[in-house]
């Protein structure tokens, strides 16, 4: 064998060898996570939410409320009663893949958007979490911002589409106050579709300092209809709200002094 050779040979090998340890070394160091699938919303008409995180309950009371667009239909019904659009409402329907039960139990409902507007074009709807019974200074539905348990890796929910080219969008704020935008996705396809969103690495979810975590706040879904397309009289219908999300808490001395919830406790029994 020529000298040129042999030595293209042994750099082969001794780059093999490094590349080895490097994957060795970089498995070795992959930070612990713990997965959890976590139930937001079912979108059935309840007020009061709870899971269940790191051994500790969290509760919270909103409902949820329509927004649109400066185009948006105002009129009366038939009876002379005011109609201003969008329309909420509860039915009795859901996707059946997701609760396997007969088409006739009553008892599982979804929310129901009936939206109009007076021109084609960019007009939206926007969904939002508000506080129950309280209004802000212009007379409308006081917004909460849904604080996400864990470093959140995907935002789910179940939705109905009448093959309309509308989009779909959710809106996270993290905790430097930056509002982010998530495409979920366009609504032109029949009947119900699961539709997630995954969270980008570069919305921050933790901090250097402790306490390093610091979670994403849910604001609100957002649907755009499209120029060309129908906007009279349209329906959309939501279900199931989830997220993917790291409930991973990580272990060291003295960590509990970097709970704030544990902090608060133990201040105030001084």
């Amino acid at each position: 064998m020529k000298q040129g050779s042999f030595r293209a040979v042994r750099r082969l090998v001794f780059l093999l060898v490094i590349l080895s340890f490097s994957g060795f070394f970089a498995f070795g160091q992959q930070t612990p996570v713990d997965l959890r699938s976590i139930d937001i919303d079912p979108f059935d008409g309840r007020t009061t939410h709870t899971w269940e995180v790191g051994g500790r309950t969290q509760n919270h009371e909103f409902e949820w409320m329509l927004d649109a667009s400066r185009f948006a239909t105002r009129g009366f019904d038939d009876s002379g009663n005011e109609l201003n659009y969008p329309l909420r409402t509860f039915v009795p329907s859901f996707p059946m893949v997701v609760y396997r039960a007969v088409r006739e139990n009553r008892d599982i409902r979804s929310f129901g958007i009936n939206g109009s507007f007076d021109r084609p074009g960019y007009n939206w709807i926007d969904v939002y979490p508000a506080t129950i019974d309280s209004i802000d200074r212009n007379g409308d539905p006081t917004p909460f911002e849904i604080p996400l348990p864990g470093l959140v890796r995907t935002l789910d929910m179940w939705v109905w589409g009448s093959n309309l080219r509308y989009t779909l969008e959710a809106y996270v704020r993290d905790y430097r106050g930056v509002v982010h935008r998530l495409e979920m996705g366009d609504l032109a396809f029949q009947g119900w579709r699961n539709m997630q969103v995954h969270i980008p690495n570069h919305i921050r979810q933790t901090r250097r300092v402790l306490p390093s975590y610091a979670g994403l706040h849910f604001i609100k879904f957002r649907i755009w209809t499209t120029p060309g397309e129908s906007v009279n009289n349209f329906y959309v219908y939501f279900n199931q709200f989830k997220i993917l999300t790291d409930v991973f808490d990580p272990l060291f001395d003295g960590d509990e002094l970097a709970d704030p919830v544990r902090v608060q406790e133990m201040w105030m029994q001084n």
